[in-house]
C-alpha cells in the first residue's frame, strides 16, 4: 500500500508539475507585430478560395468518416462477440489493427519528423497494450471515441466556419433595378456598376452603393453591431447585407458580389476560422506535454501493479482534450463577436487581450470626433454672432469638411435660417468666397484673409495664437472688404470616451494618450477623460517608436487607433484596434475592428476575451482534473482499463460541452445589439 501510495504521488507531481506549465502565461516578446504580413494576407483573402485546400479537407474528412466506420464496426462486432457469439470478436481484430494505422502514423511523423514524444504515442501503446491483453472491446471503444471526437470536431467546425462567414455571404438569385424607367429583374451576377436597384421594405441589400432616392430605416448591426436603425436618404451609402426595415430606395450600384463590404468581410472571417488550425496546435502542444509524464507514470506502474493498472494508466491523457476543446471555443467566441459587430481579423488578439496591460489611444479621431464644435465666435465693430455664423453657414452649405459641417450644425441647433448663395468661388485649402444679399463674404484661414488683403486686427491674430495653443482652430469671416469676426472651434471629446476609460481604469489597465498636438490641448484632454499619461508633438512615424519602448519596458500593449495615418503603431503593438468601420475592412492594418466607428464596444471586446480566457481554463481543468481522477482510482480504487476509458469519454464530453456553451446558451457575453 504503501509503495501504491508512492506510485500515485509521482503520478500526481508530473501531472501537478505539467498543470503549472500549462496555467503559466506564456511571455510575449516584442514581436514585430502579429501583423507583419497583413496586407498579404488581406491580398490572399479576398482573391479566390484556396481550392487545394479545400480539396485536402474534403479527404481529411473522407478519412476520419472511413476509420470511424471500421471502429465502429468493430466495436458492435466486440460487443456482439462478448454478448452472444464469441467467434465475432475474433473478426473484429483485423479491423482493430487496421483502425490503428491512422494513429500510428501520427506517432511515427512526429517521432521522426519533429523528434518528439506525441500524445498519439500514448494513443498506439495503449491500443495494442489493449490488444495485447485480449481487451478487444476496450480497444474498439478507444477508437470509437478517438474517431468520433475528431468527426465532431470536424463537423462543428464546419458549422461554426459556415455560420461565421454566412453572417455576411449572403446573396440573392435575383434583383429587380430601373431600366428606362421599367423595373426589371435580372439575375444578381448580371448586375453592373451604375446599375439603380430597388429595395423595398423587408428586404436585404445585396450590394454596396448610394442611395439615388427614396428615404429608409436601414438595420445595419450585422456590420456594425448599432442597436438601432439608422434613417438614410439620397446621397448616402449602404451596404450589402444589411436590411431595409422601412421605406423603399433606389440603389446606385458601386459594388458588388465578391467586392463588397459584406463579402470581403466574409473572405476575413474564413480567413480568421482558420486559426482553429493554431489553437488545435496548441492544445496538442499540451497534451504532447503530458505525453512524457503519462508514459512514465506506466512505466513505473507497470513491475508493480501489473501491465492491466499500467494500461489504465494511459487513460489519464492529462490535457488530451483539448486538442478538440480549445479550436471549438475560438471558433465559437469568433462567431459571438462578428454578431456583435466586432470583427476579429486576427484570431490571436482574442487570446492576446488577456494578456493586455496597457492600453494606448490615438487622440484625434479616436478619443475625439473627426468632426468639431463651435466653441466662441468673436466679432468685430457691431456685428452679432448670429449674423456672422448665418454668413459663414450660407457660404460653406454645400460642402462636407469637418469644419463646415461644424459650422452648420451649430446654424441648426440655433434655428437660424441660411440666405442663398448666387455665386461661389472655392480656393481650395484656403477658404470660400460668396456673394450673398449683395454681400461679398470671405470666409477662410488667416492666409486666405491676408492674400484677399483684408487686415486682421493684433488683438485677433492673439486670439488665435491663443487658441492654437489649446487646440483650438479659427475659421475668419469678412464682410466685403473688412474683416467681421472669428469662429473659434474646439476638438469634440467622443461622447462615449469617459464611459470607456473608466470601464478600462476599472479592469486595471494602465492608459496611454498619443497625439500630434501641442502639450496643452493634450494635457487638457488628458484630464478630462481621468489619464495620466500621455505623449504630446509625436510625429506618426514616431508613434510605432513609442510603442516599442512600452513594450521595452514589459507591458503587452493593445493600440487603438483610427487607422490612417496609425499603421506603423497598429501593427508594432500586441494587440490592434482600429474604429474606422465597414468602410474601410479590406484595407484596415489593425487585427480588430469596431464595425459601429465608435468605442461602445471596447469594453465588451475585453469582456470577451475575458470570457474566453475562462472558457479555456475550464477546457483545461476539464481535461486535467480528470487524470487525476483516473490515477487515484487506479491506485486506489482499483480501476480497470474501461472504466479509465469510460472516465476519459466523459469528461471530453463534458469539456466538449463547456467549449460549446457561449453559443448552446446563447450567450452575448455583455455585447450589446
Amino acid at each position: 500500500m504503501l509503495l501504491t501510495s508512492i506510485l500515485f504521488f509521482v503520478g500526481s507531481t508530473a501531472g501537478v508539475t505539467l498543470y503549472k506549465r500549462i496555467r503559466q502565461p506564456q511571455k510575449i516578446s516584442n514581436t514585430k507585430a502579429i501583423l507583419e504580413t497583413e496586407p498579404q494576407q488581406i491580398a490572399t483573402m479576398l482573391s479566390k478560395p484556396d481550392e487545394p485546400q479545400v480539396e485536402k479537407k474534403l479527404q481529411a474528412d473522407q478519412e476520419i468518416n472511413h476509420y470511424l466506420t471500421i471502429s465502429t464496426t468493430s466495436l458492435v462486432l466486440t460487443t456482439v462477440g462478448a454478448l452472444v457469439y464469441s467467434p465475432l470478436t475474433l473478426i473484429s481484430i483485423p479491423l482493430l489493427i487496421y483502425a490503428s494505422s491512422y494513429i500510428l502514423n501520427r506517432a511515427y511523423e512526429a517521432i521522426t519528423t519533429e523528434h518528439k514524444v506525441s500524445a498519439a504515442l500514448v494513443d498506439i501503446i495503449a491500443a495494442v497494450g489493449f490488444m495485447a491483453t485480449s481487451y478487444y472491446f476496450a480497444t474498439a471503444l478507444l477508437y470509437t471515441f478517438y474517431y468520433y471526437s475528431r468527426k465532431l470536431l470536424h463537423k462543428t467546425e464546419d458549422h461554426s466556419r459556415k455560420h461565421l462567414i454566412n453572417i455576411f455571404g449572403k446573396q440573392p438569385r435575383s434583383v429587380w433595378i430601373i431600366s428606362d424607367n421599367v423595373e426589371l429583374e435580372i439575375p444578381f451576377n448580371q448586375l453592373k456598376i451604375n446599375d439603380i436597384v430597388v429595395i423595398n421594405a423587408g428586404e436585404t441589400i445585396s450590394i454596396d452603393g448610394v442611395i439615388y432616392s427614396g428615404v429608409a430605416n436601414i438595420d445595419q448591426h450585422i456590420l456594425t453591431g448599432e442597436s438601432q436603425p439608422i434613417e438614410k436618404g439620397i446621397g448616402e451609402t449602404v451596404f450589402a447585407g444589411t436590411v431595409v426595415l422601412e421605406g423603399q430606395i433606389q440603389i446606385q450600384v458601386e459594388k458588388t458580389g465578391k467586392e463588397t463590404t459584406a463579402a470581403q468581410i466574409g473572405k476575413i472571417l474564413e480567413k480568421t476560422a482558420d486559426f482553429k488550425a493554431s489553437m488545435q496546435s496548441y492544445g496538442e502542444k499540451i497534451i504532447d506535454k503530458g505525453a512524457l509524464p503519462t508514459l512514465v507514470v506506466s512505466a513505473v506502474t507497470l513491475p508493480v501493479l501489473g501491465i492491466k493498472s499500467a494500461l489504465a494508466t494511459l487513460n489519464a491523457g492529462f490535457g488530451y482534450q483539448m486538442r478538440i476543446t480549445a479550436p471549438l471555443s475560438m471558433l465559437n467566441f469568433l462567431t459571438i463577436a462578428s454578431k456583435n459587430g466586432v470583427l476579429i481579423k486576427d484570431g490571436r488578439s482574442l487570446e492576446l487581450l488577456n494578456q493586455v496591460d496597457t492600453v494606448v489611444f490615438d487622440k484625434t479621431g479616436t478619443l475625439t470626433e473627426e468632426q468639431p464644435h463651435v466653441g466662441k465666435i468673436h466679432c468685430c465693430s457691431d456685428i452679432e454672432e448670429n449674423e456672422l455664423l448665418t454668413y459663414a453657414a450660407a457660404a460653406e452649405y454645400k460642402q462636407t469638411h469637418p469644419i463646415a459641417l461644424a459650422i452648420l450644425a451649430e446654424v441648426k441647433q440655433r434655428q437660424l435660417n441660411v440666405a442663398p448663395v448666387t455665386q461661389a468661388k472655392y480656393e481650395v485649402g484656403y477658404g470660400i468666397k460668396v456673394n450673398v444679399d449683395a454681400k461679398e463674404i470671405r470666409v477662410g484661414s488667416l492666409r486666405f484673409m491676408e492674400m484677399e488683403g483684408i487686415s486682421i486686427p493684433p488683438e485677433m491674430e492673439g486670439l488665435q495664437a491663443d487658441g492654437h495653443e489649446q487646440g483650438h482652430s479659427f475659421v475668419f469671416v469678412a464682410f466685403n472688404d473688412q474683416l467681421a469676426g472669428a469662429i473659434e472651434l474646439y476638438p469634440t471629446i467622443r461622447s462615449e470616451a469617459k464611459k470607456i476609460i473608466t470601464q478600462l481604469k476599472q479592469r486595471g489597465l494602465s492608459i496611454y494618450i498619443i497625439s500630434g498636438d501641442h502639450e496643452q490641448p493634450t494635457r487638457q484632454l488628458a484630464q478630462n477623460l481621468g489619464i495620466e499619461n500621455y505623449f504630446a508633438e509625436t510625429l506618426p512615424e514616431d508613434k510605432a517608436n513609442l510603442i516599442a519602448k512600452l513594450q521595452q519596458e514589459g507591458k503587452v500593449v493593445c493600440f487603438v487607433g483610427d487607422g490612417i495615418n496609425d499603421s506603423i503603431a497598429l501593427k508594432k503593438s500586441q494587440v490592434s484596434i482600429s474604429l474606422r468601420g465597414a468602410s474601410t475592412v479590406a484595407t484596415d492594418t489593425a487585427s480588430i475592428i469596431l464595425m459601429d466607428s465608435h468605442l461602445n464596444q471596447l469594453d465588451h471586446l475585453f469582456c470577451i476575451a475575458e470570457s474566453f480566457n475562462a472558457n479555456m481554463k475550464k477546457n483545461l481543468n476539464w481535461s486535467i482534473i480528470p487524470g487525476f481522477m483516473c490515477l487515484g482510482g487506479v491506485f486506489f480504487l482499483n480501476f480497470g482499463i474501461v472504466t479509465t476509458i469510460l472516465l476519459y469519454d466523459a469528461s471530453l464530453l463534458a469539456g466538449v460541452w463547456n467549449a460549446m456553451s457561449p453559443s448552446l446558451k446563447k450567450r452575448n457575453l455583455g455585447v450589446t445589439h
